[in-house]
Parts: structure tokens; C-alpha cells; sequence
């Protein structure tokens, strides 16, 4: 096969550890770390000893630890096509993904945070005759401690792939509104993803970013191939805990802290509880990505640490990273804008849609017959996020498509209420959704976690909103309290989950 124009995947790995060779590339929170040189030599072990080749489609579900970063890459080196799946998933989103990609080897932890994963393996894998992987991820490791994965003779390997271009990464959306889509992506659209990461947000060898977001969303091969190119280290937590989280990342020395709502509430209580010596003394910048940062937030971080620069970027699983901030820009942008669009990403707006065309661009759903419209007669990815460009290339984010409320006949952006709401006294976190209504088609409704547990009323909020100078008609005609806001491990709010448990509520008479 002729060898494309673009690197591979695994091309950038060769080339960090012939250039860097002993510069750390990933580390994990119990102490283990590789250089670029002990990933490309860990990788083709692990490669080997799985015993894959490139006609294989391997499905893959582990945590954000040592292990999986090192099988993303061990794939890649084969040409396989990969399947990673987010850990949480359980049966039915499992069974679902696997029967669409047909995965011939199913990778999976014994267990993990008390969860039996092989049995969930071999009811929705073993099930298509698939091979079963089993790394026993039993916890705490050494520093010292080898990789539980499976190692082989790098000497039995094929030769690399040469082609940039095939579809070797089966993502699938979140499913936050919708039945999950599988995505295709090609080592080409994946290592594009990080030109936003590393030619505006300017990532590079001083950096140190600690993630305990699920390495196998699509950020995660963001993220690596970003720090193969420019340099700096990944500091891997197998897990996310909003009380301890924000203190274990402070003992790596954290440049850069992300990504989303629940994780920047965790950095800004271990900072209070620390007192008024700074807990990341290193730190030069937050990254919000995944789910859209209400302004509210980024004036508490950037009030509470001192610093200005909240860099906010915007994609979808399909478009990753199609645009994002870099420090130079000006705070009111830094502020209200998810930046400009990253190297040879083109944005335009129709009838209020943003469409994307660039380099990170999908190859395509797995079901094709979905691929007519998600595109128009043009070419441009239509993403169903409303937005707008202003005069010097900014994209701001207004609202999802299906996420309109359509009350009265007229539109109501759910973000833009959020956003306001988010400043009321007495709310820690916030969801709007439309509920049905006879009379109007739908009403607007206020999903409230409050500060103490203290009760807000329709009223109280309706003052509150017009205050801000929200329109009279996207103010919410109905307030739910609940104790959490259910959200993804990206920081997305579930909303089809969340509208269906309101429905159900309102339908009993719950207030």
C-alpha cells in the first residue's frame, strides 16, 4: 500500500520518542509514568500479546488509567479498528454499540469500582462470538508496577499501516438527547482534533494536565496525539470524585485543569478548603470543553484563582475541537465565546445553525443512510448547535436545535435561560427543559439544585430573570427541585433522562 501524505497515529509516537526520548509523555495518579520511547516499546508488547491484526474490530471499555492509553495506542500500531467505550455504559448502550461495530475482540477490566464488567462482556460480546480480553484492574498499583495488559514478541508484528485515511476509530455520541450514533474517524480527522490544543490554546513540553474525563471519549486521542506533537504530560485518574478529586490533582502540579461543570465546582471547593495559598500554584490556564461553561462559572474561577484565561473550545464527537480561545484573547471573548475556528476548520451560520467544514471531520456514520442529513447539499456538516460569528472570527454558542422550547410559537434557547439562572443566590446548578403543555405546546421549566437546600419559587426566579433582562416569555412557568443534576462524565446534561423523570413527576402530582 502506498503510503499517504499524512503521519498515522502511530507515525507521531515513532517520531516523539526519536526526537524526545526520554521526555514523559503519560503518567498515572499512582505514580507509574512512560516516555515517549517506553510508550512506543509498552505499545507494541501489548500489541503482540493481544494477538490482533488489521482485519480485527476491537471494542475496548476501560477507565481513564495507564492501561488504556497504552491500548489506544497498541491498536493503532496494528491497524485495527477501534472501538473505545465509555466506562459507565452498561447492557443495553453496550450491546448496542458492539452489534453495530460487529467487534471480533472485546477488551474489558474483571471489575471495576464494584461493577462486573467480564459478565457484562460475555452477555453482549460473547454473544457475537467475539474474543474477551480481560485486564485485571484490581486498584491501587506501584510505581514500579507492570502493565496489566497482555505482552507479546514485537518481532511477530506485521508492518505499521501507511494510510492516514481509513476509518480505524468507531466513536458514538453521547446520546445525550438521542440513541448514541456510531461515528467514523481516520488517524487523519483524530490527529486534527489537536491543532486547536496545541496552535491556540499553545499546549507544549512545560505542561502538565491531570484528566479524569473518560479516555475513551474522542478527547482522549485528542489529547495524546496533541501532547505527542508539542510536547508536555498527561497525568491519567482512573476516577472522579468531587470531594478528593481537586486535592489529588494538586500533588502533580497541575499547568492546566479541565474540562466541564462538575469538574471545575471540585477545583474551586478544594481551593476554599486549602484557604488563600493558591492549591495549583503552576496553573496557567483552565480548558472548558465537552459541555458548554456558563458565563457565571467562568467569573467564579477566574474571581477565586486570580487568573483571566478560562480557554473554551467547541466540537462535537463527529468535529472535534473545531474551534477554541487562546490566551491572547480579550477577556470579554475569553468570557462569552467558545474562540475562533482552529486550523482549516471554516464556520458559517444557516437559519441560525452553525456548519463545519475542516481536516477533523468525520468519514461518516456507520449507518450511512444518517450521513444525508447530517450534511447539506454543500458539503458543510450541519451540527445542530446555534450559534453566531462576529466580526473577528468568534463563534458564540446560543442553544442546541433540539434544544429549543417552542412556547407560544416562539423559540426559547434552554442554554440562555441556564446561563441566567446560574446567577440567582440560591442556585448551584441548573437544567432547563420544555414539558408539555395544552395550551401553549410547551412550557418552560426551571430543574434547580439549590445552595443549602433552600427552596426557590416560581416567583422568586421569575423576579430574578427579569431583573437580568430575559424576555417575558422565556421565563419558567415551573420550578423542579432534585438533588442533583444528572450529567454525563463530559459534563453534558442528560436531558432526554432528566425531561422523562419530570414528565413522570409532574404526571403524579410531585411539585
Amino acid at each position: 500500500m502506498m503510503r499517504s501524505t499524512e503521519p498515522t497515529v502511530w507515525d507521531l509516537v515513532v517520531a516523539a520518542s526519536a526526537e524526545h526520548p526520554d521526555r514523559v509523555v503519560l503518567a498515572d495518579n499512582h505514580g507509574r509514568t512512560l516516555t515517549t520511547t517506553g510508550l512506543r516499546d509498552a505499545a507494541e508488547r501489548v500489541a503482540a500479546g493481544l494477538k490482533i491484526t488489521a482485519d480485527d474490530v476491537v471494542s475496548w471499555q476501560l477507565p481513564t488509567v495507564l492501561e488504556a492509553a497504552v491500548l489506544l495506542v497498541a491498536v493503532a500500531r496494528v491497524g485495527a479498528r477501534q472501538n473505545p467505550i465509555i466506562p459507565i455504559l452498561r447492557e443495553r448502550e453496550v450491546a448496542h454499540i458492539v452489534d453495530t461495530v460487529r467487534c471480533t475482540v472485546f477488551v474489558t477490566p474483571r471489575t471495576w469500582r464494584g461493577f462486573d464488567h467480564v459478565s457484562l462482556a460475555e452477555a453482549v460480546a460473547g454473544s457475537l462470538g467475539s474474543r474477551i480480553i480481560v485486564a485485571d484492574l484490581h486498584g491501587a498499583v506501584e510505581p514500579d508496577e507492570a502493565l496489566r495488559l497482555p505482552s507479546g514478541d514485537p518481532a511477530t508484528l506485521p508492518p505499521p499501516p501507511v494510510d492516514a485515511t481509513g476509518d480505524r476509530w468507531l466513536y458514538f455520541s453521547s446520546g445525550t438527547t438521542a440513541a448514541p450514533k456510531g461515528i467514523r474517524h481516520t488517524d487523519a480527522s483524530v490527529i486534527a482534533s489537536s491543532y486547536g490544543m496545541t496552535d491556540q490554546f499553545g499546549i507544549d513540553e512545560t505542561d502538565v494536565y491531570p484528566i479524569a474525563w473518560p479516555i475513551t471519549h474522542i478527547g482522549g486521542v485528542t489529547m495524546l496525539t496533541a501532547v505527542l506533537r508539542n510536547g508536555g504530560r498527561l497525568v491519567l485518574f482512573d476516577s472522579f470524585d468531587p470531594g478528593t478529586t481537586g486535592d489529588r490533582m494538586a500533588e502533580v502540579g497541575p499547568t492546566l485543569l479541565g474540562t466541564g461543570v462538575p469538574f471545575f465546582r471540585a477545583y474551586l471547593d478544594a481551593q476554599r478548603r486549602h484557604g488563600a495559598a493558591p492549591l495549583y500554584p503552576a496553573l496557567r490556564a483552565f480548558l472548558a470543553g465537552g459541555a458548554p461553561t456558563p458565563p457565571a462559572i467562568v467569573r467564579e474561577l477566574v474571581d477565586v484563582f486570580g487568573m483571566r484565561v478560562v480557554l473554551t473550545s467547541w466540537g462535537l464527537t463527529e468535529f472535534p475541537i473545531a474551534t477554541c480561545a487562546a490566551p491572547s484573547d480579550p477577556s470579554d471573548t475569553l468570557e462569552t465565546t467558545a474562540g475562533r475556528p482552529a486550523r482549516g476548520v471554516s464556520v458559517r451560520v444557516v437559519d441560525g445553525e452553525l456548519r463545519l467544514k475542516g481536516p477533523q471531520c468525520f468519514a461518516g456514520y456507520i449507518d450511512a443512510g444518517l450521513d444525508a442529513d447530517a450534511f447539506d447539499e454543500d458539503g458543510w456538516f450541519r451540527t445542530g448547535d446555534l450559534g453566531t460569528i462576529d466580526a473577528d472570527g468568534y463563534v458564540t454558542i446560543t442553544g442546541r436545535l433540539k434544544d429549543v422550547i417552542i412556547r407560544n410559537g416562539e423559540n426559547v434557547s434552554a442554554l440562555e435561560v441556564e446561563d441566567v439562572l446560574l446567577g440567582h443566590p440560591d442556585i448551584d446548578d441548573v437544567a432547563v427543559i420544555g414539558l408539555p403543555d395544552p395550551r401553549t405546546g410547551e412550557r418552560v421549566c426551571a430543574v434547580v439544585v439549590t445552595a443549602g437546600g433552600r427552596a426557590v419559587t416560581v416567583a422568586s426566579i421569575r423576579e430574578h430573570c427579569l431583573a437580568m433582562g430575559l424576555a417575558v416569555h422565556k421565563v419558567p412557568e415551573r420550578v423542579e427541585h432534585v438533588e442533583a443534576v444528572v450529567r454525563n462524565q463530559m459534563g453534558k446534561i442528560v436531558k432526554s433522562d432528566l425531561r422523562e423523570a419530570i414528565i413522570g413527576r409532574v404526571a403524579d402530582g410531585a411539585q
